[in-house]
């Protein structure tokens, strides 16, 4: 119950459209209810044998009304409801999309390098779509079934009390039914919805991935893998299935019993002259419009079931805790110098795992160029990656200007950040696009501005679009210079006073990387800038050279001062060959 009431959250804002639908269905429904009673009526009066002669006008009036209600007055009718249910459950759906969206931007890197992208797709998609279903079945159809019911039931009492409660005898085996399979129904819901998330994981995954696939030949492999996951979903859905079909036999078995019943009691009333032929049938009519709504009843909640199991994955993934938390009264500068200080920091990536950094401490001044070095997995991406607060430190302190990054607004500390990667991401929207979310509001002089600081006008004209070409999923249409230029366009387009630069240039060839060294010492200029480098020939001209290992920084120096002290980074630049040494 806990997830309808949150799910209830979403759904008030709309609740007079959801009011407004069920009286409109209301009437909807109340309509068919009235041809039993016609039926009555033409067959008690003009049909049998000892029915009294009557003037046809009245029958003729009576199915001009008949013909006029449920071709002129119904199908609006009908449509407004069909229209109001679609659009409050769209509605709805689409806050609760917004708020899990906004939930994924919170969510720390820690999170992602955990949880499959697929499976996250999943439950934003898939369990949301299936909760609509709730706002549909359980606030509207619900009550216009049951309504239906009490009103035909009602309308039945007044015909013939005796045969109504004949009627209503196989009720309580429905509640039964109900009681003891729905209960299971959203435990395998919840399975199936599971297996396919994971389905959907593993597919993302494969397809992201399809280049390495085919050039290992992996192809046979793969097959076997995707059909192992495609069973598990295969196996949970059967699961799934076999229960769903068990319950619907036992339903529908009880809802073929009530027709009888009410046929062959009516039936022998009727011989005893109780009850005249019309109600016979009128009854047999209503029995129709008593057990079809109640049969939706039945059916809705195996609909409702899963919509919950649904709603249990969506509320467990907002539930998801963030490990980044933003003061309510974050410090939000008017400007910023760029002096940066790591105070005895120290951080894992687990709570319990090794110390990715351990009691480092580090003064940058406003300004000053500073490159991190050393062997892979020594700590210097995670050291940078602290800075904009894409992980929290473990112990220890960060400041910019001598203020926490802890106590700043998350977005006011990242303003002041630009970062160029070594795998930058781009999106498949257009060049411009890409450009301008650096600054989002900025002009097209502007990113043609900045292109051409990042010296990539020149390429972007002489595609087929210009700005405006699409760049394909993850700039595949691209080049890796031409992506890594995009990227520092985009900071030259946010303008910031600290910079990182995460090995930018070291999977590009010999001609990108010098046009890429051309723009980024254009935009380093002026800025404080951390490099984390990896071609040591890139940096040497430095303010400052951090040579980071195991988590700790072993020294610091400038590239001439480190080199005379023929310590760690000497080594590192010797084994780069890049120095003869006298």
């Amino acid at each position: 119950m806990g997830s309808i009431k949150r799910y209830l959250q979403f759904v008030r804002p709309y609740k007079k459209q959801i009011a407004l639908t069920i009286f409109v269905g209301i009437l909807k429904f109340s309509i068919p209810l009235g041809l039993p009673l016609l039926y009555r009526y033409v067959i008690d009066n003009y049909l049998t044998d000892d029915a009294p002669k009557q003037d046809y006008t009245t029958l003729v009036w009576l199915f001009s009304i008949v013909f006029f209600v449920f071709l002129v007055l119904k199908p609006p009718i009908e449509y407004l409801r069909q229209y109001l249910a679609q659009w409050a459950a769209t509605r709805v759906l689409f806050d609760v999309r917004n708020r899990l969206f906004d939930h994924v931007q919170k969510l720390s890197l820690r999170y992602y390098s955990n949880n499959k992208t697929g499976q996250i797709i999943s439950r934003i998609i898939n369990d949301v779509e299936q909760t609509k279903d709730f706002v549909i079945t359980g606030l509207m159809n619900i009550w216009l079934d049951m309504i239906t019911i009490l009103i035909a039931i009602g309308i039945m009492y007044t015909i013939d009390p005796q045969l109504t409660l004949i009627a209503i005898l196989p009720l309580p085996f429905y509640a039964i039914a109900v009681r003891y399979f729905y209960g299971r129904l959203r435990r395998l819901t919840r399975e199936r919805s599971a297996a396919l998330a994971d389905l959907q994981g593993h597919l993302t995954e494969r397809v992201n991935g399809m280049a390495v696939i085919r050039s290992f030949a992996l192809e046979p492999y793969e097959n076997k893998a995707f059909e192992q996951q495609n069973g598990g979903f295969l196996n949970a859905a059967l699961k799934h299935t076999s229960w769903n079909a068990k319950t619907y036999v036992v339903v529908s078995t009880i809802t073929d019993i009530a027709p009888i019943l009410i046929f062959t009691t009516a039936s022998w009333l009727v011989i005893q002259e109780a009850v005249s032929l019309g109600t016979l049938v009128a009854f047999i009519a209503y029995i129709d419009r008593l057990y079809a709504p109640l049969g939706r009843l039945v059916n809705s909640a195996t609909t409702l079931t899963q919509s919950v199991a649904s709603m249990d994955r969506v509320f467990e993934f907002l539930d998801e805790t963030y490990d980044i938390e933003e003061k309510p009264n974050g410090f939000v500068p008017l400007s910023t110098a760029g002096k940066i200080d790591l105070e005895h920091v120290s951080f894992s990536y687990e709570q319990d795992g090794t110390r990715a950094l351990n009691d480092v401490n580090l003064q940058i001044r406003s300004g000053e160029r500073v490159a991190f070095v050393g062997m892979s997995g020594g700590g210097k991406s995670t050291l940078v990656s602290l800075i904009p607060r894409f992980y929290d430190v473990t112990d220890g302190s960060i400041k910019i200007d001598g203020v926490d990054v802890r106590d700043f607004k998350l977005r006011a500390l990242r303003d002041q950040i630009g970062m160029v990667m070594q795998d930058s991401v781009l999106f498949s929207e257009s060049v411009a696009m890409n450009i301008r979310m650096g600054k989002p509001d900025a002009t097209d002089e502007e990113v043609i501005a900045a292109a051409k600081a990042a010296n990539a006008h020149e390429f972007i004209s002489k595609l087929q679009d210009g700005y405006a070409t699409p760049v394909g999923e993850k700039g595949v249409k691209l080049s890796g210079g031409q992506k890594q230029r995009l990227a520092i366009a985009r900071v030259f387009l946010k303008n910031p006073p600290i910079l990182i630069l995460d090995e930018a240039t070291s999977a590009l060839d010999l001609e990108s990387e010098a046009m890429i060294q051309d723009s980024l010492a254009r935009l380093t200029k002026g800025r404080t800038t951390l490099i984390v480098a990896h071609r040591l020939s890139t940096i040497t001209d430095a303010d400052q050279i951090v040579v980071v290992d195991n988590g700790q920084i072993m020294e610091t120096g400038t590239h001439e001062e480190l080199m005379r002290r023929r310590g760690a980074y000497y080594d590192l630049y010797m084994i780069q060959d890049l120095a003869v040494v006298e």
